[in-house]
Protein backbone atom coordinates (compact mmCIF):
# COMPACT_ATOMS: atom_id res chain seq x y z
CA UNK A 1 0.00 0.00 0.00
CA UNK A 2 1.68 3.40 -0.84
CA UNK A 3 2.31 5.88 2.03
CA UNK A 4 -0.14 8.84 2.27
CA UNK A 5 2.39 10.75 2.95
CA UNK A 6 4.35 10.50 -0.39
CA UNK A 7 1.32 10.80 -2.41
CA UNK A 8 0.24 13.80 -1.03
CA UNK A 9 3.88 15.47 -0.94
CA UNK A 10 3.63 14.18 -5.26
CA UNK A 11 0.23 15.74 -5.40
CA UNK A 12 1.42 19.12 -4.27
CA UNK A 13 4.63 19.20 -6.02
CA UNK A 14 2.66 18.52 -9.18
CA UNK A 15 0.42 20.97 -8.04
CA UNK A 16 3.13 23.45 -7.90
CA UNK A 17 5.08 22.75 -11.11
CA UNK A 18 1.79 23.14 -12.83
CA UNK A 19 1.28 26.61 -11.10
CA UNK A 20 4.93 27.19 -12.44
CA UNK A 21 3.69 26.83 -15.74
CA UNK A 22 0.95 28.61 -15.99
CA UNK A 23 3.53 31.54 -14.69
CA UNK A 24 5.52 30.59 -17.56
CA UNK A 25 2.74 30.76 -19.76
CA UNK A 26 1.06 33.72 -18.53
CA UNK A 27 4.38 35.59 -18.63
CA UNK A 28 5.47 34.83 -22.48
CA UNK A 29 2.00 36.05 -23.11
CA UNK A 30 2.88 39.17 -21.44
CA UNK A 31 5.89 39.87 -23.30
CA UNK A 32 4.25 39.08 -26.37
CA UNK A 33 1.92 41.78 -26.19
CA UNK A 34 4.55 44.61 -25.96
CA UNK A 35 4.98 43.59 -29.71
CA UNK A 36 2.35 46.10 -30.87
CA UNK A 37 3.67 48.91 -29.83
CA UNK A 38 7.20 48.14 -30.70
CA UNK A 39 6.30 47.10 -34.41
CA UNK A 40 4.42 50.14 -34.76
CA UNK A 41 6.98 52.26 -33.73
CA UNK A 42 9.54 50.53 -36.18
CA UNK A 43 6.79 50.96 -39.04
CA UNK A 44 6.49 54.35 -38.63
CA UNK A 45 10.10 55.44 -37.87
CA UNK A 46 12.26 52.35 -40.23
CA UNK A 47 9.51 51.81 -42.63
CA UNK A 48 9.53 48.53 -42.59
CA UNK A 49 6.95 46.21 -43.57
CA UNK A 50 5.11 43.89 -40.62
CA UNK A 51 6.10 40.67 -42.35
CA UNK A 52 9.58 42.29 -42.70
CA UNK A 53 9.45 42.69 -39.11
CA UNK A 54 8.50 39.43 -38.51
CA UNK A 55 11.07 37.70 -40.53
CA UNK A 56 14.04 39.77 -38.89
CA UNK A 57 12.37 38.97 -35.31
CA UNK A 58 13.16 35.29 -35.92
CA UNK A 59 16.71 36.31 -37.15
CA UNK A 60 17.73 38.48 -34.48
CA UNK A 61 16.05 35.53 -31.97
CA UNK A 62 17.88 32.66 -33.86
CA UNK A 63 21.04 34.53 -33.66
CA UNK A 64 21.19 35.01 -29.98
CA UNK A 65 20.06 31.67 -29.11
CA UNK A 66 22.72 29.87 -31.72
CA UNK A 67 25.11 32.07 -29.72
CA UNK A 68 23.59 30.66 -26.10
CA UNK A 69 23.60 27.09 -27.67
CA UNK A 70 27.02 26.75 -29.47
CA UNK A 71 28.39 24.93 -26.54
CA UNK A 72 25.89 22.50 -27.02
CA UNK A 73 25.44 23.00 -30.82
CA UNK A 74 25.61 19.03 -31.55
CA UNK A 75 22.49 18.73 -29.22
CA UNK A 76 20.58 20.63 -31.81
CA UNK A 77 21.07 18.65 -34.29
CA UNK A 78 20.58 15.55 -31.94
CA UNK A 79 17.29 17.17 -31.22
CA UNK A 80 16.23 17.48 -34.84
CA UNK A 81 17.08 13.59 -35.60
CA UNK A 82 15.21 12.64 -32.52
CA UNK A 83 11.67 14.57 -33.14
CA UNK A 84 12.53 16.18 -36.99
CA UNK A 85 8.67 16.34 -37.77
CA UNK A 86 7.44 17.84 -34.43
CA UNK A 87 10.48 20.50 -34.70
CA UNK A 88 10.41 21.02 -37.93
CA UNK A 89 6.60 21.64 -37.56
CA UNK A 90 6.94 23.71 -35.00
CA UNK A 91 9.23 26.63 -36.45
CA UNK A 92 7.12 26.33 -40.07
CA UNK A 93 3.92 27.05 -37.67
CA UNK A 94 5.77 29.86 -35.93
CA UNK A 95 6.06 31.48 -39.48
CA UNK A 96 2.62 30.60 -40.96
CA UNK A 97 0.46 31.77 -38.42
CA UNK A 98 2.33 35.41 -37.99
CA UNK A 99 1.93 35.33 -41.98
CA UNK A 100 -1.08 34.81 -41.85
CA UNK A 101 -2.21 37.24 -38.76
CA UNK A 102 -0.30 39.78 -41.06
CA UNK A 103 -2.80 39.13 -43.67
CA UNK A 104 -5.65 39.59 -41.36
CA UNK A 105 -4.64 42.59 -39.90
CA UNK A 106 -4.40 44.08 -43.63
CA UNK A 107 -7.22 42.70 -44.77
CA UNK A 108 -9.70 42.53 -42.46
CA UNK A 109 -8.59 44.96 -38.99
CA UNK A 110 -7.04 44.31 -36.21
CA UNK A 111 -10.20 44.14 -34.26
CA UNK A 112 -11.42 41.22 -36.07
CA UNK A 113 -7.72 39.82 -36.90
CA UNK A 114 -7.23 39.37 -33.23
CA UNK A 115 -10.71 38.00 -31.65
CA UNK A 116 -10.82 35.64 -34.68
CA UNK A 117 -7.31 34.19 -34.68
CA UNK A 118 -6.97 34.27 -30.91
CA UNK A 119 -10.27 33.58 -30.38
CA UNK A 120 -10.28 30.15 -32.37
CA UNK A 121 -7.01 28.63 -30.41
CA UNK A 122 -8.52 27.98 -26.71
CA UNK A 123 -12.02 26.02 -28.75
CA UNK A 124 -9.95 24.22 -31.43
CA UNK A 125 -7.42 23.00 -28.46
CA UNK A 126 -10.08 21.87 -25.76
CA UNK A 127 -12.05 20.06 -28.39
CA UNK A 128 -8.62 18.39 -30.05
CA UNK A 129 -7.68 17.33 -26.28
CA UNK A 130 -11.04 16.07 -25.76
CA UNK A 131 -11.11 14.12 -28.59
CA UNK A 132 -7.89 12.28 -27.86
CA UNK A 133 -9.15 11.39 -24.50
CA UNK A 134 -12.70 10.37 -25.52
CA UNK A 135 -13.52 12.24 -22.63
CA UNK A 136 -15.99 15.49 -22.64
CA UNK A 137 -15.08 18.83 -21.58
CA UNK A 138 -15.92 19.69 -17.85
CA UNK A 139 -18.61 22.47 -17.14
CA UNK A 140 -15.85 24.50 -15.46
CA UNK A 141 -13.19 24.45 -18.66
CA UNK A 142 -15.57 25.37 -21.02
CA UNK A 143 -17.10 28.22 -18.64
CA UNK A 144 -13.64 29.08 -18.20
CA UNK A 145 -12.90 29.17 -22.22
CA UNK A 146 -16.34 31.22 -22.79
CA UNK A 147 -15.39 33.92 -20.35
CA UNK A 148 -11.94 34.13 -21.53
CA UNK A 149 -13.53 34.87 -24.98
CA UNK A 150 -16.16 36.79 -24.51
CA UNK A 151 -13.71 39.13 -22.97
CA UNK A 152 -11.56 39.01 -25.73
CA UNK A 153 -14.42 39.57 -27.71
CA UNK A 154 -15.34 43.13 -25.75
CA UNK A 155 -11.92 44.41 -25.91
CA UNK A 156 -11.40 43.48 -29.65
CA UNK A 157 -14.74 45.37 -30.22
CA UNK A 158 -14.35 48.26 -28.11
CA UNK A 159 -10.92 48.70 -30.28
CA UNK A 160 -12.39 48.03 -33.88
CA UNK A 161 -14.02 51.76 -34.04
CA UNK A 162 -10.78 53.33 -33.96
CA UNK A 163 -9.32 50.73 -36.67
CA UNK A 164 -8.79 51.95 -40.75
CA UNK A 165 -11.36 50.53 -43.06
CA UNK A 166 -10.86 46.56 -44.14
CA UNK A 167 -10.50 46.51 -47.67
CA UNK A 168 -10.68 42.66 -48.04
CA UNK A 169 -12.58 41.78 -45.62
CA UNK A 170 -13.17 38.20 -46.86
CA UNK A 171 -9.73 37.66 -47.42
CA UNK A 172 -8.76 39.07 -44.08
CA UNK A 173 -11.57 36.76 -42.35
CA UNK A 174 -9.96 33.54 -43.65
CA UNK A 175 -6.74 34.56 -42.83
CA UNK A 176 -7.84 34.94 -39.30
CA UNK A 177 -9.30 31.98 -39.36
CA UNK A 178 -6.45 29.70 -40.87
CA UNK A 179 -4.24 32.01 -38.25
CA UNK A 180 -6.31 30.78 -35.59
CA UNK A 181 -6.08 27.06 -36.45
CA UNK A 182 -2.51 27.05 -37.34
CA UNK A 183 -1.88 28.79 -33.96
CA UNK A 184 -3.86 25.95 -32.11
CA UNK A 185 -1.90 23.32 -34.27
CA UNK A 186 1.04 24.53 -33.34
CA UNK A 187 0.23 24.30 -29.78
CA UNK A 188 -0.47 20.82 -29.66
CA UNK A 189 3.06 19.80 -31.78
CA UNK A 190 4.71 22.26 -29.83
CA UNK A 191 3.34 20.42 -26.34
CA UNK A 192 4.47 17.03 -27.53
CA UNK A 193 7.89 18.32 -28.96
CA UNK A 194 8.39 20.24 -25.24
CA UNK A 195 8.57 16.74 -23.43
CA UNK A 196 11.57 15.39 -25.27
CA UNK A 197 13.87 18.43 -25.74
CA UNK A 198 14.75 21.21 -23.37
CA UNK A 199 13.29 24.98 -23.51
CA UNK A 200 16.57 26.51 -25.10
CA UNK A 201 17.49 23.71 -27.83
CA UNK A 202 13.43 24.02 -28.67
CA UNK A 203 13.23 27.78 -29.25
CA UNK A 204 16.59 27.58 -31.57
CA UNK A 205 15.20 25.23 -33.59
CA UNK A 206 11.84 27.09 -34.03
CA UNK A 207 13.06 30.41 -34.52
CA UNK A 208 15.66 29.18 -37.41
CA UNK A 209 13.36 27.10 -39.23
CA UNK A 210 10.68 29.98 -38.88
CA UNK A 211 13.19 32.66 -40.07
CA UNK A 212 13.97 30.56 -42.93
CA UNK A 213 10.37 29.99 -44.04
CA UNK A 214 9.54 33.72 -43.54
CA UNK A 215 12.71 34.65 -46.08
CA UNK A 216 11.23 34.67 -49.51
CA UNK A 217 7.73 36.84 -48.09
CA UNK A 218 10.11 39.18 -46.85
CA UNK A 219 12.34 39.36 -49.63
CA UNK A 220 9.24 40.00 -51.74
CA UNK A 221 7.69 42.07 -49.59
CA UNK A 222 11.02 44.41 -49.26
CA UNK A 223 13.12 43.48 -46.21
CA UNK A 224 15.72 46.70 -47.03
CA UNK A 225 15.88 49.20 -44.25
CA UNK A 226 18.02 51.88 -42.30
CA UNK A 227 20.21 50.61 -39.92
CA UNK A 228 19.74 53.31 -37.26
CA UNK A 229 20.50 52.93 -33.95
CA UNK A 230 16.66 52.82 -32.59
CA UNK A 231 15.69 50.27 -34.91
CA UNK A 232 18.54 48.02 -34.51
CA UNK A 233 17.59 48.30 -30.69
CA UNK A 234 14.05 47.40 -31.43
CA UNK A 235 14.85 44.25 -33.21
CA UNK A 236 17.28 42.88 -30.75
CA UNK A 237 14.20 43.67 -28.31
CA UNK A 238 12.01 41.67 -30.35
CA UNK A 239 14.02 38.68 -30.95
CA UNK A 240 15.62 38.70 -27.21
CA UNK A 241 12.55 39.53 -25.37
CA UNK A 242 9.65 38.71 -27.14
CA UNK A 243 11.22 35.73 -28.87
CA UNK A 244 13.86 34.11 -26.97
CA UNK A 245 12.58 34.69 -23.66
CA UNK A 246 9.06 34.30 -24.14
CA UNK A 247 8.99 31.67 -26.30
CA UNK A 248 11.43 29.77 -24.05
CA UNK A 249 9.17 30.69 -20.96
CA UNK A 250 6.29 29.27 -23.43
CA UNK A 251 8.10 25.77 -24.75
CA UNK A 252 8.78 25.79 -20.61
CA UNK A 253 5.32 26.05 -19.12
CA UNK A 254 3.92 23.59 -22.13
CA UNK A 255 5.84 20.47 -19.84
CA UNK A 256 3.06 20.95 -16.95
CA UNK A 257 0.57 22.40 -18.54
CA UNK A 258 -2.24 21.19 -21.05
CA UNK A 259 -2.42 22.84 -24.53
CA UNK A 260 -6.24 24.19 -24.40
CA UNK A 261 -5.14 25.91 -21.34
CA UNK A 262 -2.06 27.51 -22.78
CA UNK A 263 -4.87 28.91 -25.28
CA UNK A 264 -6.57 30.64 -22.97
CA UNK A 265 -3.44 31.94 -21.00
CA UNK A 266 -2.11 33.40 -24.46
CA UNK A 267 -5.07 35.65 -23.94
CA UNK A 268 -3.36 37.82 -22.13
CA UNK A 269 -1.63 38.94 -25.21
CA UNK A 270 -3.90 41.45 -26.57
CA UNK A 271 -4.94 42.16 -23.09
CA UNK A 272 -1.51 43.61 -22.35
CA UNK A 273 -1.53 45.22 -25.58
CA UNK A 274 -4.41 47.12 -25.23
CA UNK A 275 -3.24 48.30 -21.56
CA UNK A 276 0.37 49.43 -23.37
CA UNK A 277 -1.88 51.23 -25.64
CA UNK A 278 -3.42 53.28 -23.18
CA UNK A 279 -0.52 53.80 -21.10
CA UNK A 280 2.25 54.75 -23.82
CA UNK A 281 0.03 55.75 -26.98
CA UNK A 282 -2.62 57.76 -24.85
CA UNK A 283 -5.51 55.52 -26.89
CA UNK A 284 -8.80 55.82 -25.09
CA UNK A 285 -9.99 53.24 -22.55
CA UNK A 286 -14.19 51.96 -23.48
CA UNK A 287 -16.20 50.73 -20.42
CA UNK A 288 -15.74 47.21 -23.12
CA UNK A 289 -12.45 47.34 -22.85
CA UNK A 290 -12.48 47.71 -18.80
CA UNK A 291 -15.40 44.91 -18.99
CA UNK A 292 -13.36 42.41 -21.13
CA UNK A 293 -10.09 43.12 -19.14
CA UNK A 294 -12.30 42.19 -15.63
CA UNK A 295 -13.54 38.86 -17.78
CA UNK A 296 -10.08 37.23 -19.11
CA UNK A 297 -8.12 38.08 -15.88
CA UNK A 298 -11.22 36.34 -14.05
CA UNK A 299 -10.34 33.21 -16.99
CA UNK A 300 -6.76 33.59 -15.82
CA UNK A 301 -7.18 33.50 -12.52
CA UNK A 302 -9.49 30.29 -12.45
CA UNK A 303 -6.97 28.34 -14.13
CA UNK A 304 -4.39 29.54 -11.51
CA UNK A 305 -6.51 28.11 -8.94
CA UNK A 306 -7.30 25.11 -9.95
CA UNK A 307 -5.12 22.98 -9.12
CA UNK A 308 -3.85 20.15 -12.09
CA UNK A 309 -4.89 16.38 -11.80
CA UNK A 310 -2.98 15.51 -14.54
CA UNK A 311 -0.66 17.25 -17.26
CA UNK A 312 -2.02 16.51 -20.31
CA UNK A 313 -5.75 16.61 -19.47
CA UNK A 314 -6.56 20.10 -17.15
CA UNK A 315 -9.60 21.03 -19.11
CA UNK A 316 -11.44 17.48 -19.54
CA UNK A 317 -13.56 15.09 -17.21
Amino acid sequence: MPNPFDVLSRTRTSAAHHRVGLLQVGLAAVLWGTTGVVVRRLHENAGLSALSIGFYRLVAAAAVLLILAAPRLGRVFSALRSRPVALMASGVGLAAYQVLYFVAVTGAGVGVATVVSLGIAPIVTLLWEAMLARRAPRPKALTVVVAALAGLALVGASGSAVTVSAPHPVLGLLAATGSGFTYAATIMVNRHAAQGVSPLLMTTVATGVGALTLLPFAVVAGATFAPTTTALTELLYLGVATTVIAYGLFYAGLRTVAGSVAAVLTLLEPLTATALAVILLGEPLPALTMVGTALLLGAVATLYRTPSRSTSADLIE
